[in-house]
């Protein structure tokens, strides 16, 4: 009888711990990648990006950014993290820096940020104050404003200076369907001033091109350097839309940042 209880409780001591070493041995789950465009650009500027992420088992959301304040905009994506159960990464192009810096604030489960050629401003800066910190952007000369009812002004880039100022490393045909279904973002929104800066808690990784004439490179690398960016990868000849014309690049780093955290 003694035998009989002895190898039923070695059988049981046996498949606990093969019970414990295969919970040890599961793979964490993926983050999910939240993705926000930024002005002058749409959800869709995200969809070679979404594909490759998709083909390496992450699941992606791409935020419809409304690009009316930073307040509110960030409310809208921040409501969004708060609808994913598990771990998340913010990934923000342009405008959407400042969207997800202000998003990730209060939400646990955001555990990296990445600046795809976006703003990454401290508390109390704008889009507007930082884009002129240092020479080199020839947006200003580019937009075009539209009245809006509430007194406002919508900002638009004038169609046929889109693909020099915003995309010029992406095909003719593409740059053009990008300049005809862009979003405007309000004047107002890009001189809000932002609120608490969540990559000083968060680690943060940039990616940018050297030809961006919406934000000048200068102005990216101060970020990066201020933020301590765990990496930062600057891609020769790419322009401001470069999550479109350097989706591997793009993708890779924002994998290395779910990866690592």
């Amino acid at each position: 009888m003694s035998n009989i209880t002895g190898v039923l409780a070695l059988t049981a001591a046996l498949a606990m711990s093969g019970s414990a070493v295969a919970q040890a041995a599961s793979p964490q789950p993926k983050p999910t990648i939240v993705l926000v465009h930024g002005a002058f650009a749409g959800s869709s500027s995200w969809d070679a990006v979404i594909t490759k992420l998709t083909r390496d088992g992450y699941v992606a959301i791409a935020a419809a950014n409304p690009l009316r304040s930073v307040a509110g905009d960030a409310a809208a994506v921040s409501a969004i993290v708060r609808s994913v159960s598990g771990p998340v990464v913010l990934v923000g192009h342009s405008y959407g820096g400042p969207v997800i810096t202000e998003a990730a604030n209060g939400n646990a489960n955001v555990k990296a940020l990445v600046y795809v050629a976006g703003f990454a401003p401290d508390t109390g800066e704008s889009a507007f104050t930082l884009s002129g910190k240092f020479p080199g952007s020839t947006l200003g000369s580019a937009i075009v404003p539209v009245a809006l009812p509430d007194g406002g002004r919508d900002l638009f880039i004038q169609p046929d200076k889109f693909r020099a100022q915003f995309a010029a490393d992406v095909p003719e045909e593409q740059a053009l369907l990008m300049a005809a279904t862009q979003r405007p973002v309000t004047q107002a929104a890009l001189a809000d001033a932002s609120g608490v800066a969540a990559w000083k808690t968060l680690p943060s990784y940039m990616i940018y091109g050297s030809d961006d004439r919406n934000i000048p490179p200068a102005v990216m690398s101060f970020m990066a350097k201020r933020a301590h960016a765990v990496k930062t990868i600057v891609i020769e000849g790419a322009s401001h839309a470069v999550m479109v014309s350097h989706p591997d690049e793009v993708t890779s780093l924002i994998e290395d940042a779910a990866s690592a955290h």
